[in-house]
């Protein structure tokens, strides 16, 4: 039996939450197991909606903490906790690591480094450009050891799976100097950089390092030929969601799903329904940082809109129930890189969806054939769009069948593994 050690060292996403990031943990665990793996997971931060199929699951914690701390300490703190899942990674001894990229661990290394003879597979998820992400919408204080870490991990991975070719290519700009990146050991502490290192260890009794952290050494050759590079897109569990069944008794409803997140243009969406000229009933599935600004729109248009708020994985098939349509309204933006998990859950529930034209989507909402494309930041174009897919229920209901066609043959998470190991050779 394969042994598969699941690493999330990302102190924003808890293994058992309401995040997509959470779904897509919870997932690829599922498809592990499915193949007849024995998974077990190591994380920062558990959550508490667990689902009855994961309940036995093996979930070990190493908690951040960072209550009070200013963003510098709570960096540090954060490389101490992936350093300390390292450890425990260890004592597992697993065949393979699969690890879904964070700031600034550098596991996948350290394991490697951990266990001479006996290297585990080692895999690396990549779902954005943290770096550039933190340092835009949140704080980021130490830059070079996030780029140090991740320049780490590129180096120690067999396999990087990025969730689209925009991510793909900012993990690209990073492999440049990745041999110069696996030559030399900087110390988790904030100490100075090392150098080349000739020894690789963790804490080791012959380790005459005087670091209270773990840290890897460089002994073992970077070949050019590592890692493999593929993209994988998000996929979908459509035995856990299934067709829902249209309400067409009043009017009729059209769904929302997501994390009320600035760049998931649910403003758009609200004020489409304004513009609305056929009746339909809004309802917003989901809750974040816009949240206020949101209901803020809903009072100034006067709208009746459902606001479920954020709901656990297994509670959104039937949060989907009785939608005709669903929608995925994106902004204009440069960066899309997104692989939205909500288009392939709307299409696993048998859903029209009506979507912005940018980043991925085309390739998942075909347009005319699964749902509808309109231009991004266009409310006008929103509107008309669900309008004329309200208007025409058997139309929807086509779309809807097409796209549940269309996850079941393309896009679920066996199918994502699958990509992703192949890339290895290492098919399970």
């Amino acid at each position: 039996m394969t042994t598969v050690a699941y690493v999330c060292a990302d102190p924003g996403i808890p293994v058992f939450g309401t995040k997509g990031a959470s779904v897509h943990i919870q997932e690829i665990v599922r498809a592990w197991r499915a193949r007849g793996a024995h998974v077990e997971v190591y994380a920062v931060r558990r959550g508490e909606d667990v689902p009855a199929d994961l309940a036995d699951l093996p979930v070990h914690i190493v908690r951040v903490g960072g209550k009070g701390l200013d963003p510098a300490e709570r960096e540090h703190a954060q490389q101490r906790a992936a350093a300390d899942l390292a450890g425990q990674v260890v004592e597992l001894a697993p065949d393979v690591v699969y690890e879904r990229y964070s700031l600034f661990s550098r596991v996948l290394g350290q394991v490697r480094d951990a266990l001479p003879g006996r290297e585990p597979t080692t895999i690396l998820e990549v779902n954005a450009p943290l770096i550039e992400e933190q340092a835009t919408h949140r704080v980021l204080v130490d830059v070079e050891s996030a780029v140090g870490a991740l320049r780490a991990q590129l180096a120690a991975a067999d396999v990087v799976g990025c969730v689209s070719q925009p991510v793909a290519d900012w993990v690209g700009g990073h492999l440049d100097n990745r041999a110069d990146a696996a030559a030399r050991t900087r110390h988790l502490d904030g100490g100075a950089d090392a150098g080349a290192v000739t020894v690789c260890h963790i804490r080791r009794p012959d380790d005459g390092c005087d670091t209270p952290f773990w840290h890897t050494g460089a002994q073992r050759p970077t070949t050019a030929a590592r890692p493999s590079i593929v993209v994988t897109p998000n996929g979908v569990n459509t035995a856990r969601i299934r067709p829902v069944i249209p309400d067409l008794a009043g009017a009729p409803v059209v769904v929302f799903v997501g994390t009320l997140k600035p760049w998931h243009g649910v403003e758009d969406l609200v004020e489409a329904a304004a513009l609305a000229q056929v009746p339909w009933r809004l309802r917003l599935i989901g809750d974040g940082p816009v949240r206020e600004v949101v209901e803020a729109a809903v009072a100034k248009h006067g709208l009746d809109v459902e606001l479920v708020g954020a709901v656990a994985p297994e509670q959104v098939p039937q949060a989907l129930q009785g939608a005709l349509v669903a929608v995925a309204p994106y902004p204009e933006r440069d960066d899309h890189y997104f692989s939205p998990l909500k288009v392939y859950e709307y299409g696993a529930a048998a859903l029209a969806t009506v979507a912005t034209r940018i980043g991925q989507i085309p390739s998942v909402v075909r347009d005319g054939e699964t749902g509808v494309l309109v231009p991004p930041s266009d409310p006008a174009a929103l509107a008309a769009a669900i309008d004329a897919l309200v208007a025409d229920p058997a139309r929807a209901g086509r779309l809807g069948a097409a796209a549940r066609e269309l996850m079941d043959s393309e896009h679920s998470w066996d199918h994502v593994l699958d990509a992703t190991l192949e890339a290895q050779g290492a098919l399970v």
